[in-house]
Formats: structure tokens, sequence, C-alpha cells
């Protein structure tokens, strides 16, 4: 039997005045976590572990949205079902190893320099996108942002201290890891598969779906840096980055016309209600007193 036992609505890692509650919300994170994933494959090892150990070919969306859930829960969920979200991932990274084909580099997965650059690539994906989005975010809010998300760091397993805490510190991380970078097959590979991604043939030929991904994918792709741009064989012009942050301004605009009832997530709206409410329901039994 549920009982319902009265204490402090627990925020999470963050809260609801954090300004990672503000940017995980945002519209512009469909955009951004396509960034993301365009951006981690320019590094030679990081691609080379996806490939061998992900199942993205296999089953694309359901990679694609547990990624998200698990940036939803970490987010909004409590304390406790992000650390457990966050020690399922270490879990999975320990087993991981492999030999990056094209150097013969022998990596594992939970090699800190590999989360390090997964951790950063995210995150700073996120940002970046928001802004060129027109989310309205203050220099101070944008540190805070990076400061912020160094809890994210150490659920993987990072020491919060060795993962950019600033803006500026994020610039001088992406300077120094450039020439680590280049594009493998793997990762052309993999920027195929995002563009044009497998879609059951309903989807494909009786919906927009198709066009609506590829025009998606590719705002994505403009907007990554020019010089992993540059790393892809394509333009760094800065056309290409005024169209990029016209197209994600667009997205980002059309989609707040939808009621915040509608677009935002199971998340988010669990953890609204259970910050209003000051309640949790508990069940009996080991873990209750985990509950805070």
């Amino acid at each position: 039997m549920t009982a319902h036992v009265e204490l402090s609505p627990d925020p999470g890692l963050y809260g609801p005045n954090s300004v990672t509650w503000r940017v995980h919300a945002d519209p512009s994170m469909a955009l951004a976590g396509l960034r993301a994933l365009l951006l981690q494959a320019v590094h030679p090892l990081a691609m080379s572990g996806v490939e061998q150990h992900s199942d993205f070919r296999g089953d694309p969306w359901g990679r694609l949205f547990r990624t998200a859930d698990y940036v939803a829960v970490t987010t909004y969920g409590t304390t406790e079902q992000a650390r457990r979200a966050g020690a399922k991932v270490r879990g999975v990274h320990r087993r991981l190893a492999g030999i990056e084909p094209e150097s013969q580099t022998a990596y594992r997965v939970d090699s800190p320099d590999l989360l390090r650059w997964v951790h950063c690539v995210e995150v700073e994906s996120f940002l970046s996108t928001a802004l060129r989005c027109g989310m309205g975010l203050s220099r101070t809010d944008q540190d805070r942002y990076y400061a912020e998300q160094t809890a994210n760091a150490a659920l993987v397993g990072l020491d919060r201290s060795s993962v950019p805490a600033s803006v500026a510190e994020m610039a001088d991380y992406l300077r120094d890891v450039q020439p680590d970078l280049r594009v493998t097959q793997a990762a052309r590979r993999s920027v195929r598969f995002i563009l044009w991604p497998p879609m059951p043939a309903l989807v494909r030929l009786g919906t927009p779906a198709r066009p609506a991904w590829v025009a998606l994918a590719t705002a994505a792709f403009a907007m990554l840096p020019s010089w992993a741009r540059r790393l892809y064989g394509m333009p760094g012009l800065p056309t290409t980055d005024l169209a990029a942050t016209a197209a994600g301004i667009a997205f980002r605009t059309g989609v707040l016309v939808v009621p915040e009832s509608l677009r935002q997530g199971p998340h988010v709206k669990e953890a609204y209600a259970r910050m209003a409410d000051g309640t949790v329901s508990a069940r009996p039994g080991p873990g209750l007193g985990s509950v805070r």
C-alpha cells in the first residue's frame, strides 16, 4: 500500500531556479541533440565507441529516445533517480573497450578523456543551440549553466573540477582538443545515417516526416562550429552561420506557438508538480530512507 509522506520536495540536481531547467525544456533541444551527435563523431575514439558498442544502426529511434530520456531524468528527476541513471551508465561504460580501426588506437569507453569529450560536446551543443535559436541568456547565465552541468559530469564518473565550468573554459577546451579530431569513415557513415535515417514505409510515404527530418538535421549540421564543418569538408562560411541561425529561430518560434501543456515532456511536468506539491509517494521498504 502506498503511503504519502510529507517531505520537502527534492529539486534534483538543479531545481526550478536553475538555468539548466530553462535550457533543457526549450524547443531548441531537438536541434541541439542532433548537433551534439554530429559534433561527437569528429573524435575518432568516441566515434569508434559508438559504432562498435552502440545499437544506433539497428535501433536509431530507440537510442535517440533513450538518450533524451536520460537527459530528462538527470535534469528533472529526483536526486536519487539521477544518481541511479548515472550509475547505470557507468556500469555499462566499465565493460566497453575497443580499437579504433584507422589508427589502431586502443581505447576504453570510460576513459576520462572520452567521457569529458562527450560531456562537453553535449552541454556546449545544448547551450549554443538555445542561444542560436533565440533564447535570451546573459553571459552570467551561460557561465552558470556550465557550472551547473559539472554535476552531470560527476554522474558519469568525472571529477567536477576536470570539466569546463564557464564559457571561457569551454572555449579553451574546444580549442585545445581540436588537434585530436578528424573525420573517419565511421564518422561519415554516422552523418549519412543521421541525415537520412531509416523510416517505416507508412511514415516515409504517408507523412511529411522525411522532409521535416532532413530539414531539422541539415539545420543542426549547419549549426556546427565552422572548424567542425571544415573537418567534414563542408564550407565554414559566415553565410552558413546566418542561414542556420535563421532556421533555428524559425523552428523555435514555431514550436513555442504550441501550448506549454502540450510541448512539455512528462519529466518536466512531474518535476514542477513535485516542487509545487511538496509530497512524495513512498513505498515502505528498502530505499525509503534515501528519499529527500
